[in-house]
C-alpha cells in the first residue's frame, strides 16, 4: 500500500485531497495542529488506514520529530503534499511581525525541510511525488499581503527548480497555484473585507480535483481555473509597477453601502 503524507490536512484543500487519496487506496499520514479535527477526518475516511500526527509545522523541531517518528514506525512516504500555510492581510507597517515570521517558518521553512527530509528515500526508491501548494499570488508582488505573496513566490520558484534537478530520478515535483479558495485561510488572514475574496472564490473540491488530475498527467505547474491561468500568464508581459497597482486595487477593502 502506498502512503501519502498531507500537511494542513484538517481543513480546506488538504482535507479534500485526503478524500481523493483515500478513495484511491492510499494509506494516509495526516498532519495539522488540530488533533480533534484530524481524528474526526480519520473516522470519516473509508477503506484506508489513516494515521494522525498533531504537529505545529512552523516549529522546525516538530518537523524533525514528524520525520523521526515515521522513520521509527517504518512508514515510507510515496507522496508528499506540502499544503500547510497561512496568510495575513493588512499594511506591512501595521501587521504583526511575530505572525509574519511564523508565516515564513510555515510557508517556506517547513516546506523546504520536509522536502529535504523525505526526498532521499524517494530517490533511493526511484519513485515519488511531491506537491507543494503555492498560490496565484506567487506570480506577482502583493500589496496588503506583502509577506504572504513573497512566501508563495518562493514556493513556486523552489518547486520548479528542484523539478528540473530531479529529472531522471523517478521523483516528480508539482506546484499547485490556486486563486482565492473558500477555506478557513480567509478567516485567519482577515480577508473578509478584501475585494479579492468578495469577488468570487473557488471551492476546495474543484481545486483538489485539479491538483489530483494534474499530478496524474505529469503537469508540473497546476493552476486551477481558466481565469487564473490567463492572469498568471498576463502579468509576465505587464510593467511591474502596473501589476503592483492592480493587485493593490484588487486587494483593497470594499466599502459596504448602507
Amino acid at each position: 500500500m502506498k502512503t501519502v503524507l498531507i500537511t494542513g490536512a484538517s481543513d480546506g484543500i488538504g482535507r479534500a485531497l485526503a478524500y481523493k487519496y483515500a478513495k484511491d487506496g492510499f494509506r494516509l499520514v495526516m498532519v495539522a495542529r488540530n488533533e480533534e479535527k484530524l481524528m474526526k477526518l480519520a473516522r470519516e475516511l473509508k477503506n484506508t488506514t489513516a494515521i494522525v500526527k498533531s504537529k505545529d509545522l512552523s516549529d522546525m523541531k516538530q518537523v524533525n520529530e514528524l520525520f523521526q517518528e515515521l522513520q521509527q514506525e517504518k512508514i515510507s512516504v510515496d507522496v508528499l503534499i506540502n499544503n500547510a500555510g497561512f496568510g495575513l492581510y493588512g499594511d506591512f507597517k501595521n501587521t504583526s511581525a511575530e505572525e509574519e515570521l511564523n508565516m515564513i517558518d510555515l510557508n517556506i521553512k517547513s516546506i523546504t525541510l520536509l522536502t529535504k527530509l523525505f526526498l532521499p528515500d524517494m530517490i533511493i526508491k526511484k519513485s515519488g511525488q511531491i506537491l507543494n501548494v503555492a498560490s496565484s499570488a506567487a506570480f506577482q508582488p502583493g500589496p496588503l499581503m506583502a509577506v504572504y505573496y513573497a512566501t508563495k513566490a518562493y514556493v513556486l520558484s523552489f518547486s520548479e527548480a528542484i523539478e528540473n534537478e530531479l529529472k531522471g530520478t523517478g521523483v516528480s515535483v508539482f506546484v499547485l497555484c490556486p486563486g482565492p479558495t473558500k477555506t478557513s485561510f480567509s478567516d485567519r488572514a482577515n480577508l473578509e473585507q478584501s475585494k479579492l475574496f468578495q469577488s468570487g472564490v473557488m471551492d476546495v473540491k474543484t481545486v483538489a480535483d485539479a491538483a489530483y488530475t494534474g499530478m496524474k498527467r505529469g503537469q508540473t505547474l497546476i493552476i486551477p481555473g481558466f481565469k487564473n491561468r490567463i492572469l498568471a500568464a498576463a502579468v509576465r508581459f505587464m510593467p511591474r509597477k502596473t501589476v503592483t497597482g492592480i493587485v493593490r486595487k484588487t486587494q483593497g477593502t470594499r466599502v459596504r453601502k448602507v
